[in-house]
């Protein structure tokens, strides 16, 4: 029997196609085979880069720009998105804080702060945001969030009572915790944190000894960096009476999923799973003959907190067969034994990475590998 409904669910194929130039390719493939075939496509992402576009196509909400601060304190313009009627505010911390806003010369997480995600929910929250979805990967900072909560009225004192400015090199001089003057609309907001790691706050596995070196930090620094963030666990451990520095996802984003979660109940999450229920996805696929997912490269990593991987659990709860199409397929045979009913690499013969990942030659074969797979279902049908 012919499909009447297939969904379509791709990340990017980074480097050459957005999630929403996969799916347009998909569909022109599907209806020259399948023509009265109703093809669902929607934009998702894995928690990190897209995941705002994503939710606010699904949610149908709008973008927003707010002036804060980068990693260095320099003005920025930082997007985020607004959807459910202004409730449900969208962020990805990279906007503020992430790795990219910076030139290599200037990437040192004894000096970067996370000031600017703050001034970011800050402004959410007076424009009466209330939930907050939160992606944390891409930051240039290990500060465990200290610049994110000062924005939010939170006083981070030495022993002498001072305040502190929140950056790496405040952590290990951190000796008290007032709250006394955070936004009172705190109190009223939720938070959910795309979160796909699961690295504790400090120790081997930490934040900083994993991490900080991609952000500009030598040997020394790291060791006390590390030595910070066990000193930024206990001051929180005196404060609110928890351990939080264990917690899976604690480390993430140099420490500002332990912040999150410790100082604003957040709870953490991996990033695909957040962004499918927020779109809804699970009634989305309901009644759906297939789905098809991909990304630009499908191997052993796929299995771990990825789109296709998300999209294929969706599709087991409710008996619908997965197939998954990359640029280049590893790991084929751990792959369909995980659930996959098929994957495909679309690349048709031998060629270089970067004709490979040239837009028009990913659309090309992308297209072509579809409509072949259609055929193939066809024929089968008609058998």
């Amino acid at each position: 029997m012919e499909p009447k409904k297939i969904i379509l669910a791709f990340d990017s194929f980074k480097g050459s196609l957005s999630s929403e130039q996969t799916a347009r390719c998909a569909s022109s493939a599907i209806a020259r085979v399948f023509p009265r075939c109703q093809i669902v496509t929607t934009v998702v992402a894995d928690g990190g880069e897209g995941t705002t576009e994503a939710i606010l196509r699904a949610l149908g909400g709008q973008h927003r720009t707010v002036r804060v601060h980068d990693p260095l304190m320099r003005p920025i313009d930082a997007p985020y998105g607004v959807a459910e009627n202004g409730r449900t505010a969208i962020l990805e911390l990279a906007a503020a804080a992430g790795l990219t806003l910076l030139q290599p010369a200037e990437r040192n997480p004894w000096r970067t702060s996370t000031f600017g995600v703050g001034e970011m929910i800050a402004h959410a929250l007076q424009e009466g945001c209330r939930r907050f979805l939160i992606g944390i990967g891409g930051s240039a900072t290990n500060d465990a969030g200290c610049g994110m909560l000062r924005a939010l009225g939170f006083r981070l004192l030495d022993a002498d009572g001072r305040e502190l400015d929140g950056t790496g090199a405040s952590l290990e001089r951190i000796a008290a915790i007032d709250d006394r003057n955070v936004l009172k609309e705190l109190h009223e907001a939720e938070f959910t944190v795309a979160c796909d790691v699961d690295n504790p706050l400090y120790g081997p596995q930490g934040a900083a000894r994993i991490f900080a070196r991609q952000k500009g930090a030598d040997p020394q620094m790291i060791d006390r960096l590390d030595a910070g963030l066990r000193n930024f666990a206990a001051v929180v451990e005196r404060h609110t009476g928890h351990d939080f520095a264990q917690t899976p996802g604690a480390g993430a984003a140099g420490g500002v999923g332990g912040a999150l979660c410790s100082l604003l109940h957040a709870n953490l999450r991996p990033g695909i799973e957040m962004l499918l229920d927020a779109i809804g996805f699970d009634r989305l696929i309901a009644g759906a003959d297939l789905i098809l997912t991909g990304e630009g490269k499908i191997d052993h990593q796929t299995l771990h907190g990825k789109v296709p991987c998300g999209v294929l659990q969706a599709g087991r709860r409710q008996q619908i067969p997965v197939i998954a199409l990359g640029g280049a397929v590893e790991n084929a045979r751990e792959l369909t034994d995980c659930g996959f009913a098929a994957l495909f690499p679309i690349v048709a013969g031998p060629v270089s990475l970067e004709e490979a990942m040239r837009p028009d030659c990913a659309a090309r074969n992308l297209e072509n590998t579809v409509e072949q797979l259609m055929r193939l279902l066809k024929y089968v049908a008609r058998s």
